[in-house]
């Protein structure tokens, strides 16, 4: 945490309004869902690994060639064990929207509300869903979604960061040569992951917050 310069008023009033909301109840009909983005870079390998024996793993030349870069989209319900994560080619605000709508329109799409829990990320929030996907529809799927943002400086407050930290060290940490293996790859690694119900034990608590952080109370 020693990227918090100053806890201001707003970084408190937005950190204990976030950990408020990890400590409700788990609703199905409101769940709480973290979202965030990982941009990755794709690497081709310049010659074909050595295959793998019992007892020798599989050698890769450590040169390697770029292919650009792809944008992972996750978004993660902690108690409710699931996770969506959409690989793009791009990060922009068309992107976001997208995803989002896809969040509202179709994975909850009987939930009453989505309690969305984001970073700062300029394109995070209905404006953009406003602007991408115009008056009508944007307000549309804005208010389906009761929104919480974490603090300038903490977006280690996003729950999200731990599902993109599983991901990067059960699927992310090799090379991936193309957009096409991305999408592979990281969907298998969705797939067992939401089939083994992994959730989230989230342990900070607004008590811990005000002791780390010396504040006589919450807001």
């Amino acid at each position: 945490m020693w990227c918090i310069p100053t806890v201001t008023p707003e970084f408190k009033r937005r950190m204990f309004d976030v950990l408020k909301v990890y400590e409700r109840p788990y609703d199905p009909q409101k769940p709480v869902v973290c979202m965030d983005e990982k941009s990755k870079q794709l690497l081709k390998d310049t010659r074909a690994p050595l295959t793998g024996k019992p007892g020798k793993p599989t050698r890769a030349d450590y040169e390697y060639k770029r292919n650009g870069t792809v944008n992972l989209f996750v978004a993660v319900e902690p108690k409710g064990k699931k996770r969506i994560v959409r690989v793009t080619r791009r990060r922009t605000g068309k992107d976001y929207a997208s995803f989002i709508k896809h969040l509202v329109n179709h994975v909850y799409k009987k939930a009453k509300k989505v309690v969305l829990v984001e970073d700062n990320l300029n394109t995070h929030n209905k404006e953009t869903l406003i602007e991408v996907l115009g008056e009508q529809e944007g307000k549309r799927i804005a208010e389906r979604i009761e929104w919480h943002f974490t603090p300038k400086h903490a977006s280690w407050l996003d729950q999200a960061e731990i599902e993109i930290h599983s991901l990067e060290t059960q699927c992310l940490n090799r090379r991936m040569p193309d957009f096409h293996t991305m999408q592979s790859e990281v969907a298998a690694c969705v797939r067992k992951r939401n089939r083994d119900k992994c959730g989230i034990n989230w342990q900070f608590t607004r008590e811990e917050a005000k002791e780390k952080f010396k504040l006589s109370q919450a807001l």
